[in-house]
């Protein structure tokens, strides 16, 4: 079983790591492909690209400018360290231990729009390039473009090892939308999280994103192996709803919180 899961804007490169287990990003040749096409932009193109500010736009070119191989421990972080969030505030990741994350490494894949399908101790160097973004290059006129079956096929490879194939989509939409599912070797099971108020059910994206991390995080640190036992899922007052699931389609729900004083 694999969970595929979003990354994230906000990154912590400062905090160490608690592990000196790490590895390289698969896809890397690919990465330093739209890092040289990054590289000719400038402020401005950032800017227009991105729909960004204009200090988030020179952070970002100075970061397209300094990114260099070879990844070292030194001048890179690994995936699941380095990135922060909504999303991996429901990780427990600082309590995991050397055998958590080697069991993280085979079954979760964060996808990137710089790095493709990245293993949670890739290493890698700050950036800002999501999936969404309309960046021209030799593949084509967008990242879904360039990527094209490149991490399906990544996933794939993963997949192949694993005793129950199930793929569990945790990531976006916009982030999972450069998969392809008809071209996956196993059974996609995607994952909703809703809350209910006033005896309407609908999704808060907020709490949606959180609620994704919490789930990676019960299925990483209980070796979850069959795609049954998620449904034993109750972190953070979700439980899941037989009602609005469906075979492929499985929803957790909760009464919403009511908002913090």
């Amino acid at each position: 079983m694999l969970i595929t899961l979003s990354p994230s804007k906000g990154q912590d490169f400062e905090t160490p790591t608690p592990s000196e287990i790490y590895s390289i990003p698969d896809q890397l040749s690919d990465s330093q492909l739209l890092i040289e096409k990054a590289k000719k932009l400038d402020v401005k193109d950032v800017r227009e690209l991105m729909a960004v500010s204009e200090n988030i736009s020179i952070l970002n070119v100075e970061r397209f400018n300094t990114w260099q191989t070879p990844f070292t421990p030194d001048n890179a972080k690994p995936a699941l360290f380095a990135f922060k969030g909504d999303v991996y505030s429901g990780i427990q990741k600082e309590k995991y231990n050397d055998n958590d994350l080697a069991y993280a490494q085979e079954h979760l894949r964060i996808l990137s729009g710089l790095y493709g399908a990245l293993r949670p101790m890739d290493l890698i160097q700050p950036y800002r390039l999501e999936m969404k973004t309309k960046l021209k290059n030799k593949r084509g006129e967008n990242l879904y473009q360039f990527w094209g079956e490149r991490i399906t096929d990544k996933l794939n490879e993963t997949l192949e090892g694993h005793s129950e194939k199930v793929l569990v989509n945790l990531a976006s939409n916009e982030y999972f939308k450069s998969v392809k599912p008809k071209k996956l070797n196993g059974r996609l099971l995607n994952i909703n999280f809703k809350e209910t108020k006033d005896g309407k059910t609908r999704v808060v994206a907020i709490f949606a994103k959180r609620a994704r991390g919490m789930m990676t995080d019960f299925i990483l640190r209980n070796r979850i192996e069959h795609a049954e036992d998620i449904k034993d899922f109750g972190a953070g007052g979700y439980n899941f709803s037989a009602q609005e699931s469906t075979a492929d389609n499985w929803v957790f729900t909760r009464a919403q919180p009511a908002p913090k004083k």
